[in-house]
């Protein structure tokens, strides 16, 4: 089992996540202390989808995220490029599409949303995935993205680097079925930009209106856009 490094190969960042893959879940669970299912909470309500809406997941991963869009009314999809993590997650019923962040397999303008959780920053080129899901959003559409980000108040920023280099380590250990994986969760978190330079990012790709607002202390950013209409 092995880990991706930051150059973030597609090829061994899929093969990361599928050796995780079984576990995955459950390791989220516990080195989140709960706070994903908070979190995805908070990207349904900003959404504020119609139902029969569709929303393409990005990065959906064992499709945790992708069944919770489904469960409020959404005609959802999930897309992932670890067969691993895609056949983890077949007990949830939602459609399923393997495929690559910065090459959809899909034509333009054909979703209302799209939606990417803890996943860009494991895209070799976040600009390219962006203008991606600009480019298969219909005009008028939404992005939500919802990453990794740092707190600002510098007690806070030292507590997170510390259970980054630290704790969240010892608790891959415990609960992960490839530890080494989450080295590298720790070090792309510390090498992510900060929620406004994503915005600048966010915008150059075809999305205006670009908001954000960090949560749980500043570790996680959600930052909302839409399509261009022009």
């Amino acid at each position: 089992m092995g880990r991706a490094g930051l150059e973030k190969d597609p090829h061994q960042v899929a093969e990361m996540f599928d050796d995780v893959a079984g576990g995955y879940d459950r390791a989220n669970l516990f080195i989140s202390l709960g706070q994903d299912r908070r979190w995805r909470r908070h990207m349904v309500r900003t959404l504020q989808l119609f139902p029969g809406q569709k929303v393409l997941d990005v990065a959906a991963g064992t499709a945790v995220s992708t069944s919770e869009l489904a469960r409020h009314g959404a005609w959802a999809v999930a897309l992932d490029f670890s067969l691993g993590m895609l056949r983890a997650g077949r007990k949830r019923t939602v459609p399923k599409v393997a495929g690559d962040a910065m090459h959809l397999p899909f034509a333009d303008g054909v979703f209302d949303a799209v939606t990417i959780s803890f996943g860009l920053r494991n895209v070799q080129d976040p600009h390219a995935a962006l203008a991606e899901f600009a480019r298969v959003t219909r005009p008028g559409g939404q992005l939500l993205v919802c990453e990794v980000s740092r707190p600002r108040l510098a007690p806070l920023r030292a507590g997170h680097r510390f259970h980054l280099r630290k704790v969240l380590p010892m608790m891959a250990r415990r609960f992960s079925t490839n530890p080494a994986a989450y080295t590298y969760l720790a070090e792309s978190t510390e090498a992510w930009m900060d929620p406004e330079d994503l915005g600048r990012t966010i915008a150059a790709a075809g999305w205006t209106g670009v908001a954000w607002r960090q949560m749980t202390f500043g570790v996680v950013a959600l930052h909302h856009a839409i399509r261009d209409e022009s």
